[in-house]
């Protein structure tokens, strides 16, 4: 990420910090891991208290409690998942938001900088600075990373259902979501409203990002920069069955394509419409059931977010 412009020279005084963590994520999200999280904070002079959640619904609950308890920071810690859902309460708020990747991509720590490693990231909650970073929304919801529409939903719905009904693994379930899309070889018809211009597509993949991601080199998928005010818009074209197993394959493992393969665009917001009168619309990997239009825009500087004192 380019030198973030900073709201604060350096660190303030957070010595009341609201923990969120995913307590359903499985090993190393349970009471034990939770006392052992609360020894590190003390060690760097903050008291905290640890919620562990175990559904969505909890984790934005209690991320609304510790707004109204006045702490002095609001902490999620897990995926980007749950990322999204404590920073959906804390956006616009003006609270402190700090990030402990305790997931598999961290896609928001590593664009915002915060350290992978749990107690350089502790220490930057207690130690670090704040910047402003937009993100985004589609109806109402928020995301912090992007928003999909077309084949990368209906995998991960169709993932989850082998996994809750058939108690298949996540990656043999995504394995056999994949084959079932490339089956299908699905496409939308939409019509996309930017600027006043309608630009009228079929396409098996709409990618959302919160500002603009590289899609060159080994970068891909990253982004330099989380203060610029936009939305990146990515269509794919028309690919053959082949080229929509990629595009299934990438959008897993949170990568885009090569340029080439996409229409790209830049802009504060847009609609979308569709013969659809409800769409499945991924948010940071969670996927919900949404009325269209869908309705896209960027909320600048809406997220306080806790990062590493810039050198």
């Amino acid at each position: 990420m380019n030198k973030p412009q900073a709201l604060t020279p350096g660190a303030a005084k957070r010595s009341k910090i609201a923990v969120i963590i995913n307590g359903g994520a499985g090993a190393g999200h349970d009471e034990h891991a939770a006392q052992a999280l609360q020894r590190q904070f003390a060690a760097v002079g903050c008291h905290a208290s640890i919620t562990l959640a175990k559904s969505g619904e909890d984790m934005m609950a209690s991320a609304r409690q510790a707004l109204a308890d006045g702490v002095d920071a609001i902490v999620a810690g897990g995926g980007d998942g749950t990322i999204n859902a404590v920073g959906s309460v804390v956006a616009g708020s003006g609270m402190p938001f700090g990030v402990l990747p305790l997931g598999t991509l961290n896609h928001f720590a590593k664009d915002i900088g915060v350290p992978l490693a749990l107690e350089a990231a502790v220490r930057n909650v207690a130690e670090g600075m704040l910047i402003a970073v937009d993100v985004g929304e589609v109806n109402g919801r928020i995301f912090l990373n992007n928003s999909g529409l077309g084949l990368y939903p209906d995998i991960v719905h169709d993932r989850e259902k082998q996994q809750s009904r058939l108690g298949r693994g996540k990656w043999l379930a995504a394995a056999w979501a994949t084959v079932a899309a490339l089956r299908r070889y699905p496409f939308l018809k939409l019509t996309l409203c930017i600027k006043g211009h309608n630009h009228l597509r079929a396409t098996p993949f709409v990618f959302i990002g919160n500002n603009q991601y590289s899609m060159s080199g080994l970068t891909i998928g990253e982004r330099a920069s989380l203060q610029d005010g936009l939305l990146s818009v990515y269509v794919a074209q028309r690919p053959g069955r082949l080229g929509l197993l990629r595009f299934g394959w990438r959008a897993l493992f949170g990568k885009l394509a090569a340029e080439a393969d996409f229409d790209a665009m830049l802009c504060d917001q847009f609609d979308i419409t569709t013969h659809h009168k409800r769409l499945r619309v991924a948010t940071d990997g969670e996927v919900t059931m949404m009325r269209t239009p869908l309705r896209y825009k960027i909320r600048p500087a809406a997220l306080r977010v806790i990062v590493p004192v810039a050198k």
